[in-house]
This record gives structure tokens, C-alpha cells and sequence, in this order.
């Protein structure tokens, strides 16, 4: 008898990173359960004493952006959850979750319509990631891409209006997880993670 899906209870910063996170649940062998989107760290960081909490009986999978909160993701671990509970996978995206959606450079470049030679090859240690991607789709090839993804000028916005709704577009349909682990040590280490924690439940 086959034995029923893993299911994980998750909580993130915003609404982009729920099909992220659903890809690397579903590529490791678990079943995507509860989301809480908490609209930004400060919030998500408040948070995080009740979802340890709630990590002693049941596994939550917590995923932060590093930005520039500390040096390295260790560091900031530390300070935000330093007794994380037996069932809680607490990651950090170094900086930003963008960085790993970057480290699949062949396929990011095919989505936008950009030469993959314009894409960094180690995206954890920009200090933007959002801004680099943004940057990129304004070279795009494809009218609707830059126009969903670069913000209007004067408009005094970082993204433009579609941004969103694009990285959560291919981050559903086209993004490679394994492959961009190879260039994204902080996204490895998430992999890693939850293959661990499969193999143990």
C-alpha cells in the first residue's frame, strides 16, 4: 500500500513565494498544505514563536528572504528562531527568493526573452536580486514582459504592475529547482534540508 503524502504546513513573506515553495515541496516528496502569507518578514517574524510552536506536533516549512538583515543566513537564523521545534524547517533565501528563481538562468532568460549570457552566475551574493530581475526583463525581447515587469516611469515603483503575476508564473510552470540548486548555495541548502527531513519521517 502506497503511503499517503507528507503534508506541510507553510508560512511566507508574500503571495510570490507560494509557488516557489510549492515546487521544492512537491520536487522532495511532500504535499503542499495550509499557506500563510503574513505580507512581509516584520510580520512573519512576529510570527514565528507560534509556528514553533506549532511545529512541535505538526511540519512547517518557514522560507524568509535574507536581504541584508544580517551576513549570512546562519547568523540570522540564530537570532530570529534559535531553538527551531523537531518538525519546523526554518529556510532563508540569500538574499532574496529572486536569487533562486535567477540560478535558472537558461530557463529565466527563455521566459523573458533575454540572452542567459546577461545573467549572474552566483545570484546569492547580489545585494538585489529583485532589481536585477527587473533590470533583465527590461531588455526583454517581448513587449509584454517589460511592460508587466518594469515600472512605469515616475510612477515610483520598484516592479512594475505585472511583476507578480510573471515570477509566479513561471515560477509554477517553468522553473528547475535542481538545476538552479547548482548555482545557488542557499537554495541547495533548502533542497537539502528537505530531503533530509523526508528520508526522517
Amino acid at each position: 500500500m502506497k503511503a499517503s503524502p507528507l503534508v506541510v504546513t507553510v508560512a511566507l513573506e508574500g503571495r510570490t513565494d507560494v509557488p516557489i515553495v510549492a515546487r521544492l515541496l512537491k520536487d522532495t516528496g511532500f504535499e503542499l498544505g495550509k499557506v500563510y502569507v503574513q505580507r512581509g518578514k516584520d510580520k512573519l517574524d512576529r510570527q514565528l514563536s507560534s509556528y514553533n510552536r506549532a511545529a512541535r506536533f505538526a511540519h512547517w516549512l518557514v522560507v524568509r528572504d535574507l536581504d541584508q538583515d544580517a551576513e549570512c543566513g546562519p547568523e540570522l537564523k540564530g537570532l530570529l528562531l534559535p531553538e527551531p521545534s523537531a518538525l519546523m524547517c526554518f529556510r532563508l533565501a540569500v538574499r532574496a527568493a529572486e536569487s533562486w528563481l535567477l540560478a535558472d538562468s537558461a530557463s529565466l532568460a527563455a521566459f523573458l526573452g533575454v540572452s542567459p549570457s546577461r545573467f549572474p552566475t552566483d545570484p546569492d551574493v547580489l545585494p538585489d536580486p529583485k532589481g536585477t530581475l527587473v533590470d533583465l526583463a527590461r531588455r526583454s525581447r517581448k513587449r509584454d514582459v517589460r511592460e508587466d515587469m518594469v515600472p512605469r516611469p515616475g510612477s515610483g515603483a520598484r516592479v512594475g504592475p505585472g511583476y507578480a503575476s510573471r515570477i509566479m508564473e513561471f515560477a509554477g510552470k517553468d522553473w528547475r529547482p535542481r538545476a538552479a540548486a547548482k548555482n545557488s548555495s542557499s537554495l541547495a541548502g533548502c533542497l537539502a534540508a528537505l530531503k533530509r527531513w523526508r528520508r526522517q519521517a
